[in-house]
């Protein structure tokens, strides 16, 4: 039975036939989306940004390269724009519009496959993100030689040729790369995407040097967990090992003199300080019930009886201050704004106030909604947090926005568009800007 969703799908091959025309339009779609930001790059030249007096640093909106070597130049807060019409954040938006630049200007034999559909366009767009950096012949070079089998030619076989075009055209920035290669080393450890029960999750890229040594000290850390009585499992005694090995670390006795340790020449190196900003709601901090508690700087929830474990540790310091009544509203004529002002409207929005721009309010600026110097106040209802980019179009274009309450934000785009930032979501008013 055909489902009313997928008309004329009573057979499996009919529903084969309709998800691959479906498959097509979208790829379609996708295309023309990238058509339409290299056609909005051309209307936001690099003539288009209005020059500004010069004061020795930059404030105001300049031209920037968003994709290689021989890309014209685009208004810096043209992206925007683009980007809230499309649901996506501003970076989103630049890389979007550097792609399509990319493809469009310098890799059109791609371009032409991809437009025609015998390219995947995800496949272009990430060959587009990899001949960036390369000079304007690397790129030639790499678009020819993969004239006709882009679409076949496996991911590494991509990367291969972008190499050899780097070591071909580029040789100086080639043997940098081969100089920088131990820079792709990294450790992550993502406290932002911390589980409710208070475990994050590790990885890292190490020198094997590196890593042997490491995993022998987990290892003996391990071990001695479960010499002094630990029932755990092993897997969850070399999580506390890394912990244990971490804490040493930060408590060394740093003992030097003459390059030997001596007894009264020891200087103890303080644990770097740790700060989180942990929100608990009143029954919750009573016992009256469960409850959670979230933590801005992961942006995760955790539970209050985690909270209680990690403030009974004998090297924790808890600070806690004063309950911020989000609803009060303070106000200063001062045009300075007062700590207490800021910490309020950092709790009140906690991520930049411009549409889909997740970046932490305590990372931003306070930014009066409507300006000072028109008469708009210091007060509650009047600041907002935004990112530095988004403060910085705010005050250099035609974006303007009015703060309807304490999480609630309505933007208007220069060219029409109306959006609500309402706690932390985004929305479209309206889903089309007015005919111009």
């Amino acid at each position: 039975m055909a489902s009313p969703g997928l008309p004329d799908c009573d057979t499996p091959a009919a529903v084969l036939a309709f998800a691959q025309r479906r498959r097509a339009a979208a790829q379609r779609a996708e295309v023309d989306v990238l058509e339409a930001a290299v056609v909005w790059a051309a209307m936001h030249p690099e003539e288009s940004v209005v020059k500004a007096p010069s004061t020795g640093s930059v404030f105001g909106e300049v031209a920037v390269p968003l994709a290689g070597e021989g890309t014209p130049l685009v208004a810096e807060f043209a992206p925007m724009e683009f980007g809230a019409a499309l649901g996506m954040s501003t970076d989103g938006a630049r890389a979007l519009v550097g792609d399509a630049l990319e493809l469009a200007h310098r890799l059109k034999r791609t371009w032409q496959l991809a437009r025609a559909g015998k390219v995947p366009l995800w496949k272009a767009r990430r060959l587009a993100q990899l001949t960036t950096s390369l000079p304007m012949e690397g790129a030639e070079f790499v678009d020819r030689q993969l004239a006709g089998f882009v679409g076949k030619i496996s991911w590494a076989g991509i990367e291969r040729l972008v190499d050899q075009a780097r070591v071909a055209y580029d040789p100086e920035g080639a043997e940098k790369d081969r100089l920088a290669a131990a820079d792709g080393r990294r450790f992550d450890v993502h406290t932002r995407e911390a589980s409710h029960d208070g475990t994050v999750h590790v990885e890292g890229l190490l020198d094997l040097t590196d890593a042997i040594d490491l995993d022998t000290a987990i290892r003996q850390g391990a071990d001695e967990l479960s010499a002094l009585g630990s029932t755990a499992s092993l897997d969850v005694r070399r999580s506390m090992a890394a912990g244990e090995l971490a804490r040493r670390q930060l408590a060394f006795d740093l003992r030097t003199e003459a390059g030997s340790a001596t007894e009264g020449t020891a200087s103890v190196v303080k644990p770097r300080q740790v700060v989180i900003h942990v929100h608990l709601s009143h029954a919750a901090i009573s016992r009256d019930e469960a409850g959670f508690a979230s933590i801005e700087e992961t942006r995760s929830i955790v539970s209050t009886e985690q909270v209680r474990d990690w403030c009974a540790s004998p090297d924790a310091h808890v600070t806690i201050k004063p309950v911020i009544d989000l609803e009060a509203h303070h106000h200063t004529d001062a045009y300075a704004i007062p700590d207490r002002l800021v910490e309020q409207t950092r709790l009140g929005q906690p991520v930049c106030a411009f549409p889909w721009c997740e970046r932490p309010a305590r990372r931003c600026d306070t930014d009066h909604v409507t300006a000072h110097g028109d008469a708009g106040p210091t007060c509650s209802c009047n600041l907002a947090p935004l990112c530095r980019r988004h403060h910085r179009a705010k005050t250099h274009t035609a974006w303007t926005y009015d703060k309807t309450d304490a999480a609630t934000y309505l933007w208007r785009s220069p060219h029409g568009l109306h959006l609500v930032k309402d706690h932390g979501t985004t929305s479209l008013v309206a889903a089309h800007p007015p005919d111009e």
